[in-house]
Protein backbone atom coordinates (compact mmCIF):
# COMPACT_ATOMS: atom_id res chain seq x y z
CA UNK A 1 0.00 0.00 0.00
CA UNK A 2 1.28 3.46 -0.85
CA UNK A 3 1.24 6.05 1.89
CA UNK A 4 -0.59 9.21 0.84
CA UNK A 5 0.82 12.58 1.84
CA UNK A 6 -1.39 15.01 3.66
CA UNK A 7 -0.31 17.60 1.15
CA UNK A 8 -0.52 17.16 -2.59
CA UNK A 9 3.18 17.78 -3.12
CA UNK A 10 6.15 18.09 -0.85
CA UNK A 11 8.14 21.33 -0.77
CA UNK A 12 10.74 21.50 -3.50
CA UNK A 13 14.09 20.12 -2.42
CA UNK A 14 17.28 22.00 -3.07
CA UNK A 15 19.35 19.49 -4.99
CA UNK A 16 22.51 20.01 -7.05
CA UNK A 17 22.60 21.97 -9.31
CA UNK A 18 19.55 24.17 -9.73
CA UNK A 19 18.87 24.49 -13.45
CA UNK A 20 17.00 27.33 -15.05
CA UNK A 21 14.63 25.86 -17.62
CA UNK A 22 13.96 28.19 -20.53
CA UNK A 23 10.68 28.13 -22.40
CA UNK A 24 7.44 26.95 -20.84
CA UNK A 25 6.45 28.04 -17.36
CA UNK A 26 6.86 25.35 -14.69
CA UNK A 27 3.58 23.89 -13.46
CA UNK A 28 4.21 24.19 -9.75
CA UNK A 29 1.47 23.60 -7.23
CA UNK A 30 1.50 27.36 -6.59
CA UNK A 31 -0.07 28.32 -9.93
CA UNK A 32 -3.12 30.54 -9.87
CA UNK A 33 -6.29 29.06 -11.30
CA UNK A 34 -6.65 32.21 -13.41
CA UNK A 35 -4.28 31.49 -16.26
CA UNK A 36 -3.19 34.52 -18.22
CA UNK A 37 -2.26 32.58 -21.32
CA UNK A 38 -4.06 29.90 -23.27
CA UNK A 39 -2.66 27.42 -25.73
CA UNK A 40 -3.54 28.59 -29.23
CA UNK A 41 -3.17 25.39 -31.20
CA UNK A 42 -5.49 23.25 -33.21
CA UNK A 43 -6.77 19.99 -31.81
CA UNK A 44 -4.71 17.14 -33.27
CA UNK A 45 -6.27 13.77 -33.79
CA UNK A 46 -4.02 10.78 -34.41
CA UNK A 47 -5.03 10.78 -38.07
CA UNK A 48 -4.08 14.43 -38.45
CA UNK A 49 -0.79 13.83 -36.67
CA UNK A 50 0.19 11.04 -39.05
CA UNK A 51 -0.92 13.06 -42.04
CA UNK A 52 0.99 16.04 -40.82
CA UNK A 53 4.14 13.96 -40.31
CA UNK A 54 4.26 13.32 -44.04
CA UNK A 55 4.78 17.02 -44.66
CA UNK A 56 7.81 17.24 -42.37
CA UNK A 57 9.76 15.19 -44.91
CA UNK A 58 10.15 18.29 -47.12
CA UNK A 59 11.10 20.56 -44.26
CA UNK A 60 14.89 20.25 -44.55
CA UNK A 61 14.69 21.14 -48.24
CA UNK A 62 12.60 24.23 -47.53
CA UNK A 63 14.95 25.38 -44.82
CA UNK A 64 18.07 24.78 -46.88
CA UNK A 65 16.92 26.25 -50.19
CA UNK A 66 14.67 29.13 -49.15
CA UNK A 67 15.87 30.27 -45.75
CA UNK A 68 12.46 29.40 -44.38
CA UNK A 69 12.08 29.14 -40.61
CA UNK A 70 10.35 25.78 -40.10
CA UNK A 71 8.58 27.05 -36.99
CA UNK A 72 7.11 29.86 -39.09
CA UNK A 73 5.84 27.35 -41.66
CA UNK A 74 3.85 25.52 -39.01
CA UNK A 75 2.81 28.60 -37.07
CA UNK A 76 4.78 27.39 -34.08
CA UNK A 77 5.82 30.91 -33.14
CA UNK A 78 2.18 31.80 -32.74
CA UNK A 79 1.68 28.97 -30.26
CA UNK A 80 1.27 30.31 -26.75
CA UNK A 81 3.64 29.24 -24.06
CA UNK A 82 2.09 26.14 -22.43
CA UNK A 83 0.28 26.60 -19.15
CA UNK A 84 0.05 23.42 -17.14
CA UNK A 85 -2.43 22.20 -14.55
CA UNK A 86 -2.88 24.15 -11.35
CA UNK A 87 -3.17 22.50 -7.95
CA UNK A 88 -6.93 22.17 -8.12
CA UNK A 89 -6.88 20.43 -11.51
CA UNK A 90 -4.03 18.18 -10.42
CA UNK A 91 -6.12 17.00 -7.48
CA UNK A 92 -9.06 16.33 -9.81
CA UNK A 93 -6.87 14.25 -12.10
CA UNK A 94 -5.48 12.18 -9.22
CA UNK A 95 -8.99 11.58 -7.91
CA UNK A 96 -10.25 10.47 -11.33
CA UNK A 97 -7.37 8.04 -11.80
CA UNK A 98 -7.85 6.55 -8.36
CA UNK A 99 -11.54 6.08 -9.06
CA UNK A 100 -10.61 4.22 -12.26
CA UNK A 101 -7.76 2.05 -11.01
CA UNK A 102 -7.85 2.07 -7.22
CA UNK A 103 -6.36 4.17 -4.44
CA UNK A 104 -2.89 2.64 -4.80
CA UNK A 105 -2.63 3.31 -8.53
CA UNK A 106 -1.48 6.89 -7.91
CA UNK A 107 0.95 7.84 -5.16
CA UNK A 108 1.69 11.25 -3.67
CA UNK A 109 3.97 9.82 -1.02
CA UNK A 110 6.95 12.07 -0.32
CA UNK A 111 9.49 9.28 -0.73
CA UNK A 112 7.94 8.17 -4.01
CA UNK A 113 8.05 11.70 -5.39
CA UNK A 114 11.69 12.08 -4.41
CA UNK A 115 12.64 8.72 -5.94
CA UNK A 116 11.01 9.73 -9.23
CA UNK A 117 12.49 13.22 -9.42
CA UNK A 118 16.03 12.77 -8.13
CA UNK A 119 18.72 10.30 -9.21
CA UNK A 120 22.01 9.48 -7.50
CA UNK A 121 23.21 8.26 -10.89
CA UNK A 122 22.65 11.54 -12.68
CA UNK A 123 25.22 14.31 -13.06
CA UNK A 124 22.32 16.78 -13.17
CA UNK A 125 19.50 17.12 -10.64
CA UNK A 126 16.97 19.90 -10.08
CA UNK A 127 14.86 21.17 -7.21
CA UNK A 128 11.44 20.28 -8.68
CA UNK A 129 9.73 16.93 -8.13
CA UNK A 130 6.70 15.33 -9.81
CA UNK A 131 3.40 15.97 -8.05
CA UNK A 132 2.23 12.37 -8.33
CA UNK A 133 3.37 8.93 -9.52
CA UNK A 134 1.02 6.66 -11.49
CA UNK A 135 1.55 2.89 -11.67
CA UNK A 136 -0.23 1.47 -14.74
CA UNK A 137 -0.51 -2.27 -15.42
CA UNK A 138 -1.35 -2.27 -19.13
CA UNK A 139 -1.24 -0.22 -22.32
CA UNK A 140 -4.93 0.55 -21.85
CA UNK A 141 -4.28 1.98 -18.39
CA UNK A 142 -1.44 4.12 -19.75
CA UNK A 143 -3.86 5.38 -22.40
CA UNK A 144 -6.42 6.29 -19.72
CA UNK A 145 -3.74 8.09 -17.68
CA UNK A 146 -2.72 10.05 -20.78
CA UNK A 147 -6.32 11.02 -21.52
CA UNK A 148 -6.77 12.40 -18.01
CA UNK A 149 -3.43 14.23 -18.15
CA UNK A 150 -4.33 15.61 -21.60
CA UNK A 151 -7.68 16.81 -20.27
CA UNK A 152 -6.06 18.76 -17.41
CA UNK A 153 -2.80 19.64 -19.24
CA UNK A 154 -0.53 17.69 -16.90
CA UNK A 155 3.07 16.89 -17.96
CA UNK A 156 3.78 13.14 -18.28
CA UNK A 157 7.22 11.68 -17.51
CA UNK A 158 7.83 7.95 -18.24
CA UNK A 159 9.96 6.05 -15.73
CA UNK A 160 11.39 2.54 -15.96
CA UNK A 161 14.88 1.66 -14.67
CA UNK A 162 15.74 5.06 -13.20
CA UNK A 163 19.47 4.69 -13.99
CA UNK A 164 19.83 7.40 -16.65
CA UNK A 165 22.66 9.90 -16.31
CA UNK A 166 21.38 13.16 -17.81
CA UNK A 167 18.24 13.80 -15.70
CA UNK A 168 16.16 12.08 -18.39
CA UNK A 169 13.28 11.40 -15.98
CA UNK A 170 13.46 14.61 -13.93
CA UNK A 171 10.24 16.64 -13.61
CA UNK A 172 11.12 20.32 -14.25
CA UNK A 173 7.41 21.19 -14.60
CA UNK A 174 6.04 18.90 -11.91
CA UNK A 175 3.32 16.73 -13.37
CA UNK A 176 2.76 12.97 -13.40
CA UNK A 177 5.58 10.43 -13.34
CA UNK A 178 4.39 7.20 -15.00
CA UNK A 179 6.21 4.25 -13.43
CA UNK A 180 6.15 0.94 -15.33
CA UNK A 181 7.07 -1.25 -12.35
CA UNK A 182 3.99 -3.44 -12.92
CA UNK A 183 4.58 -3.65 -16.68
CA UNK A 184 7.50 -6.07 -16.51
CA UNK A 185 6.25 -9.05 -18.52
CA UNK A 186 7.70 -10.94 -21.45
CA UNK A 187 4.52 -11.09 -23.54
CA UNK A 188 5.52 -13.31 -26.46
CA UNK A 189 8.65 -15.22 -27.47
CA UNK A 190 8.81 -16.25 -31.14
CA UNK A 191 11.78 -18.60 -31.24
CA UNK A 192 11.51 -19.46 -34.93
CA UNK A 193 11.25 -15.77 -35.86
CA UNK A 194 13.98 -14.83 -33.38
CA UNK A 195 12.06 -11.99 -31.74
CA UNK A 196 10.36 -11.25 -28.44
CA UNK A 197 7.62 -8.84 -27.30
CA UNK A 198 8.20 -7.22 -23.90
CA UNK A 199 6.82 -4.50 -21.65
CA UNK A 200 8.99 -1.48 -20.73
CA UNK A 201 10.05 -2.58 -17.25
CA UNK A 202 11.66 -5.84 -18.37
CA UNK A 203 15.40 -5.69 -17.46
CA UNK A 204 17.69 -6.70 -20.30
CA UNK A 205 19.65 -9.06 -18.04
CA UNK A 206 16.45 -10.69 -16.79
CA UNK A 207 15.26 -11.07 -20.37
CA UNK A 208 18.41 -12.94 -21.38
CA UNK A 209 18.22 -15.16 -18.32
CA UNK A 210 14.59 -16.03 -19.12
CA UNK A 211 15.19 -16.94 -22.77
CA UNK A 212 18.62 -18.59 -22.54
CA UNK A 213 17.19 -22.12 -23.07
CA UNK A 214 15.99 -21.02 -26.52
CA UNK A 215 19.59 -20.58 -27.65
CA UNK A 216 18.85 -16.89 -28.33
CA UNK A 217 19.82 -13.66 -26.61
CA UNK A 218 19.32 -9.90 -26.78
CA UNK A 219 22.82 -8.40 -27.31
CA UNK A 220 22.43 -4.75 -26.24
CA UNK A 221 24.09 -4.53 -22.81
CA UNK A 222 24.21 -1.16 -21.01
CA UNK A 223 24.39 -0.89 -17.20
CA UNK A 224 23.16 -3.99 -15.35
CA UNK A 225 20.09 -2.21 -13.92
CA UNK A 226 18.82 -0.85 -17.26
CA UNK A 227 15.34 -1.77 -18.45
CA UNK A 228 13.99 -1.98 -21.96
CA UNK A 229 11.76 1.13 -21.78
CA UNK A 230 14.61 3.40 -20.75
CA UNK A 231 16.92 1.73 -23.25
CA UNK A 232 14.47 2.61 -26.04
CA UNK A 233 14.04 6.16 -24.73
CA UNK A 234 17.76 6.92 -24.67
CA UNK A 235 18.75 4.77 -27.69
CA UNK A 236 21.44 3.24 -25.52
CA UNK A 237 24.09 0.69 -26.39
CA UNK A 238 26.79 -0.87 -24.21
CA UNK A 239 29.89 -3.02 -24.44
CA UNK A 240 28.56 -5.19 -27.29
CA UNK A 241 27.87 -2.25 -29.61
CA UNK A 242 31.05 -2.69 -31.64
CA UNK A 243 29.78 -6.09 -32.81
CA UNK A 244 26.00 -5.84 -32.58
CA UNK A 245 25.21 -2.15 -32.85
CA UNK A 246 22.95 0.02 -30.69
CA UNK A 247 19.34 -0.13 -29.55
CA UNK A 248 17.90 1.20 -32.79
CA UNK A 249 19.22 -1.84 -34.69
CA UNK A 250 17.34 -4.26 -32.43
CA UNK A 251 13.84 -2.78 -32.13
CA UNK A 252 11.34 -4.19 -34.62
CA UNK A 253 8.28 -2.19 -33.58
CA UNK A 254 6.77 -0.22 -30.73
CA UNK A 255 3.36 0.24 -29.18
CA UNK A 256 3.12 3.89 -28.22
CA UNK A 257 0.55 5.95 -26.31
CA UNK A 258 0.37 9.50 -27.65
CA UNK A 259 -0.30 12.63 -25.62
CA UNK A 260 -4.08 12.48 -26.11
CA UNK A 261 -4.25 8.79 -25.12
CA UNK A 262 -4.33 7.40 -28.68
CA UNK A 263 -2.57 4.06 -29.09
CA UNK A 264 -0.47 3.38 -32.18
CA UNK A 265 1.81 0.59 -33.39
CA UNK A 266 4.75 1.86 -35.42
CA UNK A 267 4.90 -1.16 -37.77
CA UNK A 268 4.31 -4.93 -37.83
CA UNK A 269 6.65 -7.79 -36.99
CA UNK A 270 8.76 -8.67 -40.04
CA UNK A 271 12.40 -7.66 -39.74
CA UNK A 272 12.30 -5.94 -43.09
CA UNK A 273 9.79 -3.37 -44.35
CA UNK A 274 9.69 -0.31 -46.58
CA UNK A 275 6.10 0.58 -45.69
CA UNK A 276 5.85 4.28 -44.98
CA UNK A 277 7.78 6.48 -42.59
CA UNK A 278 10.15 4.93 -40.07
CA UNK A 279 8.10 5.87 -37.01
CA UNK A 280 9.86 3.22 -34.93
CA UNK A 281 13.16 5.09 -35.08
CA UNK A 282 11.39 8.40 -34.54
CA UNK A 283 10.44 7.27 -31.03
CA UNK A 284 13.75 5.52 -30.23
CA UNK A 285 15.96 8.08 -28.51
CA UNK A 286 13.11 10.57 -28.06
CA UNK A 287 13.18 10.12 -24.24
CA UNK A 288 9.40 9.99 -24.05
CA UNK A 289 9.04 13.49 -25.50
CA UNK A 290 6.86 12.24 -28.38
CA UNK A 291 4.95 9.37 -26.79
CA UNK A 292 5.00 6.70 -24.10
CA UNK A 293 6.32 3.31 -25.19
CA UNK A 294 4.29 0.46 -23.62
CA UNK A 295 5.36 -2.58 -25.66
CA UNK A 296 8.56 -3.35 -27.59
CA UNK A 297 9.27 -6.08 -30.12
CA UNK A 298 12.98 -6.88 -30.06
CA UNK A 299 15.12 -8.85 -32.46
CA UNK A 300 17.15 -11.66 -30.93
CA UNK A 301 20.27 -13.41 -32.17
CA UNK A 302 21.90 -16.79 -31.65
CA UNK A 303 24.13 -17.29 -28.61
CA UNK A 304 27.67 -17.70 -30.02
CA UNK A 305 29.19 -21.16 -30.10
CA UNK A 306 32.34 -19.94 -28.36
CA UNK A 307 33.14 -16.86 -26.25
CA UNK A 308 36.47 -15.77 -24.82
CA UNK A 309 37.48 -12.76 -22.76
CA UNK A 310 40.97 -11.25 -22.74
CA UNK A 311 42.72 -8.51 -20.76
CA UNK A 312 45.89 -6.67 -21.79
CA UNK A 313 47.69 -3.68 -20.25
CA UNK A 314 49.38 -0.71 -21.99
CA UNK A 315 51.94 1.88 -20.80
CA UNK A 316 49.75 4.86 -21.80
CA UNK A 317 46.12 5.57 -22.59
CA UNK A 318 47.15 6.72 -26.08
CA UNK A 319 48.85 3.41 -26.81
CA UNK A 320 45.68 1.58 -25.84
CA UNK A 321 43.48 3.85 -27.97
CA UNK A 322 45.80 3.51 -30.94
CA UNK A 323 45.69 -0.29 -30.62
CA UNK A 324 41.89 -0.23 -30.64
CA UNK A 325 41.82 1.81 -33.85
CA UNK A 326 44.17 -0.67 -35.54
CA UNK A 327 42.06 -3.63 -34.42
CA UNK A 328 38.99 -2.06 -36.03
CA UNK A 329 40.89 -1.11 -39.19
CA UNK A 330 42.17 -4.68 -39.51
CA UNK A 331 38.57 -5.87 -39.74
CA UNK A 332 38.76 -8.20 -36.74
CA UNK A 333 35.14 -9.13 -35.82
CA UNK A 334 35.61 -8.28 -32.15
CA UNK A 335 32.56 -8.77 -29.91
CA UNK A 336 33.52 -6.00 -27.47
CA UNK A 337 36.52 -3.77 -26.81
CA UNK A 338 36.64 -1.67 -23.65
CA UNK A 339 39.24 0.58 -22.03
CA UNK A 340 39.87 1.75 -18.46
CA UNK A 341 42.66 4.06 -17.39
CA UNK A 342 45.06 3.67 -14.46
CA UNK A 343 42.80 5.63 -12.10
CA UNK A 344 39.77 3.47 -12.87
CA UNK A 345 41.76 0.27 -12.30
CA UNK A 346 42.79 1.75 -8.94
CA UNK A 347 39.13 2.43 -8.13
CA UNK A 348 38.29 -1.21 -8.77
CA UNK A 349 41.06 -2.29 -6.40
CA UNK A 350 40.14 0.22 -3.67
CA UNK A 351 36.51 -0.86 -3.52
CA UNK A 352 37.18 -4.58 -3.79
CA UNK A 353 34.51 -4.79 -6.49
CA UNK A 354 36.16 -7.90 -7.95
CA UNK A 355 37.98 -10.85 -6.40
CA UNK A 356 41.32 -10.13 -7.99
CA UNK A 357 43.92 -7.37 -7.72
CA UNK A 358 44.49 -5.50 -10.99
CA UNK A 359 47.56 -3.68 -12.28
CA UNK A 360 46.85 0.04 -12.01
CA UNK A 361 47.77 0.93 -15.59
CA UNK A 362 45.69 1.58 -18.73
CA UNK A 363 43.91 -1.69 -19.47
CA UNK A 364 41.91 -3.01 -22.40
CA UNK A 365 39.26 -5.71 -22.20
CA UNK A 366 38.39 -7.75 -25.29
CA UNK A 367 35.52 -10.11 -25.88
CA UNK A 368 35.67 -12.60 -28.75
CA UNK A 369 32.75 -14.69 -29.97
CA UNK A 370 31.92 -16.99 -32.85
CA UNK A 371 33.09 -20.45 -33.85
CA UNK A 372 35.94 -22.05 -31.91
CA UNK A 373 38.32 -21.70 -34.84
CA UNK A 374 37.23 -18.12 -35.49
CA UNK A 375 37.74 -17.08 -31.88
CA UNK A 376 41.25 -18.52 -31.79
CA UNK A 377 42.18 -16.76 -35.03
CA UNK A 378 40.84 -13.42 -33.80
CA UNK A 379 42.74 -13.72 -30.53
CA UNK A 380 45.99 -14.20 -32.47
CA UNK A 381 45.32 -11.12 -34.62
CA UNK A 382 44.47 -8.85 -31.67
CA UNK A 383 47.42 -10.15 -29.68
CA UNK A 384 49.79 -9.23 -32.53
CA UNK A 385 48.32 -5.74 -32.92
CA UNK A 386 48.51 -5.12 -29.16
CA UNK A 387 52.16 -6.13 -29.11
CA UNK A 388 53.00 -3.58 -31.81
CA UNK A 389 51.42 -0.90 -29.59
CA UNK A 390 53.41 -1.90 -26.49
CA UNK A 391 50.72 -4.15 -25.04
CA UNK A 392 51.66 -6.38 -22.12
CA UNK A 393 50.83 -10.02 -21.52
CA UNK A 394 47.56 -11.25 -22.99
CA UNK A 395 45.39 -12.98 -20.39
CA UNK A 396 42.35 -14.74 -21.80
CA UNK A 397 39.95 -17.54 -20.96
CA UNK A 398 37.02 -19.48 -22.39
CA UNK A 399 35.83 -20.66 -18.97
CA UNK A 400 32.47 -19.01 -18.21
CA UNK A 401 33.27 -18.36 -14.54
CA UNK A 402 36.68 -16.89 -15.32
CA UNK A 403 35.18 -14.78 -18.12
CA UNK A 404 32.73 -13.26 -15.69
CA UNK A 405 35.57 -12.46 -13.28
CA UNK A 406 37.72 -10.86 -15.99
CA UNK A 407 34.85 -8.82 -17.43
CA UNK A 408 33.52 -7.84 -14.00
CA UNK A 409 36.12 -5.09 -13.65
CA UNK A 410 34.60 -3.22 -16.60
CA UNK A 411 31.01 -3.83 -15.55
CA UNK A 412 31.68 -2.68 -11.98
CA UNK A 413 33.42 0.57 -13.00
CA UNK A 414 30.67 3.14 -12.34
CA UNK A 415 29.45 1.37 -9.22
CA UNK A 416 33.00 1.30 -7.90
CA UNK A 417 33.30 5.05 -8.43
CA UNK A 418 29.97 5.68 -6.69
CA UNK A 419 31.10 3.55 -3.76
CA UNK A 420 33.90 6.04 -3.05
CA UNK A 421 31.49 8.89 -2.34
CA UNK A 422 31.49 10.35 1.16
CA UNK A 423 29.76 13.42 2.52
CA UNK A 424 29.09 15.89 -0.28
CA UNK A 425 31.08 14.01 -2.91
CA UNK A 426 29.34 13.18 -6.18
CA UNK A 427 30.33 11.51 -9.44
CA UNK A 428 29.98 13.40 -12.71
CA UNK A 429 29.77 10.80 -15.46
CA UNK A 430 29.32 11.79 -19.08
CA UNK A 431 30.20 10.54 -22.55
CA UNK A 432 31.12 11.65 -26.08
CA UNK A 433 31.90 9.81 -29.31
CA UNK A 434 34.23 10.71 -32.17
CA UNK A 435 35.33 9.16 -35.48
CA UNK A 436 37.69 6.26 -34.77
CA UNK A 437 40.77 7.99 -36.18
CA UNK A 438 40.41 10.86 -33.69
CA UNK A 439 40.01 8.65 -30.63
CA UNK A 440 43.67 8.55 -29.51
CA UNK A 441 43.88 12.36 -29.77
CA UNK A 442 40.78 13.18 -27.73
CA UNK A 443 41.42 10.56 -25.08
CA UNK A 444 45.01 11.74 -24.55
CA UNK A 445 44.07 15.42 -24.20
CA UNK A 446 40.98 14.72 -22.07
CA UNK A 447 42.98 12.48 -19.75
CA UNK A 448 45.61 15.22 -19.31
CA UNK A 449 42.97 17.85 -18.48
CA UNK A 450 41.26 15.56 -15.98
CA UNK A 451 44.56 14.82 -14.23
CA UNK A 452 45.19 18.57 -13.94
CA UNK A 453 41.98 18.95 -11.91
CA UNK A 454 43.72 17.26 -9.01
CA UNK A 455 40.57 15.23 -8.39
CA UNK A 456 39.78 11.56 -8.55
CA UNK A 457 38.91 11.28 -12.24
CA UNK A 458 39.00 8.45 -14.75
CA UNK A 459 38.42 7.55 -18.39
CA UNK A 460 36.69 4.41 -19.57
CA UNK A 461 34.55 3.42 -22.47
CA UNK A 462 33.53 1.53 -25.57
CA UNK A 463 36.43 2.54 -27.72
CA UNK A 464 35.63 0.05 -30.45
CA UNK A 465 33.01 2.52 -31.70
CA UNK A 466 34.74 5.75 -30.68
CA UNK A 467 32.66 6.22 -27.51
CA UNK A 468 34.26 6.96 -24.13
CA UNK A 469 33.26 8.28 -20.71
CA UNK A 470 34.71 10.58 -18.10
CA UNK A 471 33.90 9.97 -14.43
CA UNK A 472 34.97 12.65 -11.94
CA UNK A 473 34.57 12.56 -8.16
CA UNK A 474 34.04 16.10 -6.82
CA UNK A 475 32.53 18.11 -3.96
CA UNK A 476 29.15 19.37 -5.11
CA UNK A 477 29.09 22.12 -2.47
CA UNK A 478 32.43 23.63 -3.46
CA UNK A 479 31.63 26.27 -6.15
CA UNK A 480 35.22 26.51 -7.35
CA UNK A 481 35.60 22.74 -7.63
CA UNK A 482 32.27 22.36 -9.37
CA UNK A 483 33.13 25.12 -11.85
CA UNK A 484 36.43 23.41 -12.67
CA UNK A 485 34.68 20.08 -13.31
CA UNK A 486 32.02 21.73 -15.47
CA UNK A 487 34.71 23.40 -17.57
CA UNK A 488 36.60 20.14 -17.97
CA UNK A 489 33.48 18.32 -19.14
CA UNK A 490 32.43 21.19 -21.42
CA UNK A 491 35.89 21.30 -23.01
CA UNK A 492 35.75 17.56 -23.67
CA UNK A 493 32.34 17.88 -25.34
CA UNK A 494 33.41 20.88 -27.41
CA UNK A 495 36.57 19.05 -28.47
CA UNK A 496 34.47 16.08 -29.61
CA UNK A 497 32.27 18.39 -31.69
CA UNK A 498 35.34 20.02 -33.25
CA UNK A 499 36.41 16.52 -34.31
CA UNK A 500 33.05 15.99 -36.05
CA UNK A 501 31.89 13.87 -33.12
CA UNK A 502 28.80 13.93 -30.92
CA UNK A 503 28.04 15.27 -27.46
CA UNK A 504 26.66 11.88 -26.41
CA UNK A 505 27.22 8.40 -27.72
CA UNK A 506 24.68 6.59 -25.53
CA UNK A 507 23.53 8.64 -22.52
CA UNK A 508 21.16 10.81 -24.57
CA UNK A 509 20.41 14.53 -23.98
CA UNK A 510 17.95 14.87 -21.08
CA UNK A 511 18.37 18.20 -19.29
CA UNK A 512 22.13 18.11 -19.17
CA UNK A 513 23.22 18.39 -22.80
CA UNK A 514 20.66 20.59 -24.53
CA UNK A 515 23.16 23.40 -25.11
CA UNK A 516 25.63 20.90 -26.58
CA UNK A 517 22.95 19.47 -28.87
CA UNK A 518 22.35 22.96 -30.25
CA UNK A 519 26.08 23.32 -30.95
CA UNK A 520 26.16 19.91 -32.58
CA UNK A 521 23.15 20.18 -34.88
CA UNK A 522 22.34 23.88 -35.17
CA UNK A 523 19.18 25.94 -34.83
CA UNK A 524 17.51 24.81 -38.06
CA UNK A 525 17.80 21.12 -37.19
CA UNK A 526 16.47 21.70 -33.68
CA UNK A 527 13.59 23.69 -35.17
CA UNK A 528 12.67 20.64 -37.24
CA UNK A 529 12.62 18.58 -34.03
CA UNK A 530 10.43 21.19 -32.34
CA UNK A 531 8.03 21.19 -35.27
CA UNK A 532 7.66 17.42 -35.12
CA UNK A 533 7.04 17.56 -31.37
CA UNK A 534 4.44 20.29 -31.75
CA UNK A 535 2.67 18.21 -34.38
CA UNK A 536 2.48 15.11 -32.17
CA UNK A 537 2.32 16.84 -28.78
CA UNK A 538 0.81 20.31 -29.34
CA UNK A 539 0.38 21.06 -25.63
CA UNK A 540 4.01 20.07 -24.86
CA UNK A 541 2.95 17.49 -22.25
CA UNK A 542 5.28 14.58 -23.00
CA UNK A 543 8.39 14.76 -20.78
CA UNK A 544 8.74 18.53 -21.34
CA UNK A 545 12.12 20.18 -20.91
CA UNK A 546 14.10 17.24 -22.27
CA UNK A 547 16.17 17.37 -25.49
CA UNK A 548 14.61 20.64 -26.71
CA UNK A 549 12.89 23.63 -25.12
CA UNK A 550 9.59 25.14 -26.15
CA UNK A 551 9.94 27.56 -29.11
CA UNK A 552 10.63 31.06 -27.84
Amino acid sequence: MFRTSRQLSKPALTIRPKIAINGARPASTQHSTKATKAIKTSFWTTGRVLGFSAFTGTLSYLVGSNNVDPLHIFGAKKTAEPVYANQKDMKKAIRELRECFGEDAVSTDDDDLHAHGYSEWSSINIDQLPVAVAYPKSTEQVSQIAKVCYKYKIPMIPYSGGSSLEANFAAPYGGMSIDFSFMDKILELHEDDMDVVVQPSVPWMGLNESIKDSGLFFPVDPGPTAKIGGMVGTSCSGTNAVRYGTMKEWVVNLTVVLADGSIIKTRRRPRKTSAGYNLTNLFIGSEGTLGIVTEVTLKLTVIPQETSVAVVTFPTIRDAAAASSKVMRAGVPIAAMEIMDDVQMGVINKTGATKRKWKEVPTMFFKFSGTKAGVQENIKLVKAISKVHKGGNFEFTTDAKEQKELWSARKESLWSMLALRKGDLEVWSTDVAVPLSRLPDIIEVSKKEMDELGLFASILGHIGDGNFHESILYNRKDPRERAAVEKCVKDMVDRALEMDGTCTGEHSIGLGKKASLLKELGTDTLNVMKSIKLAIDPHWLMNPGKIIDFPS
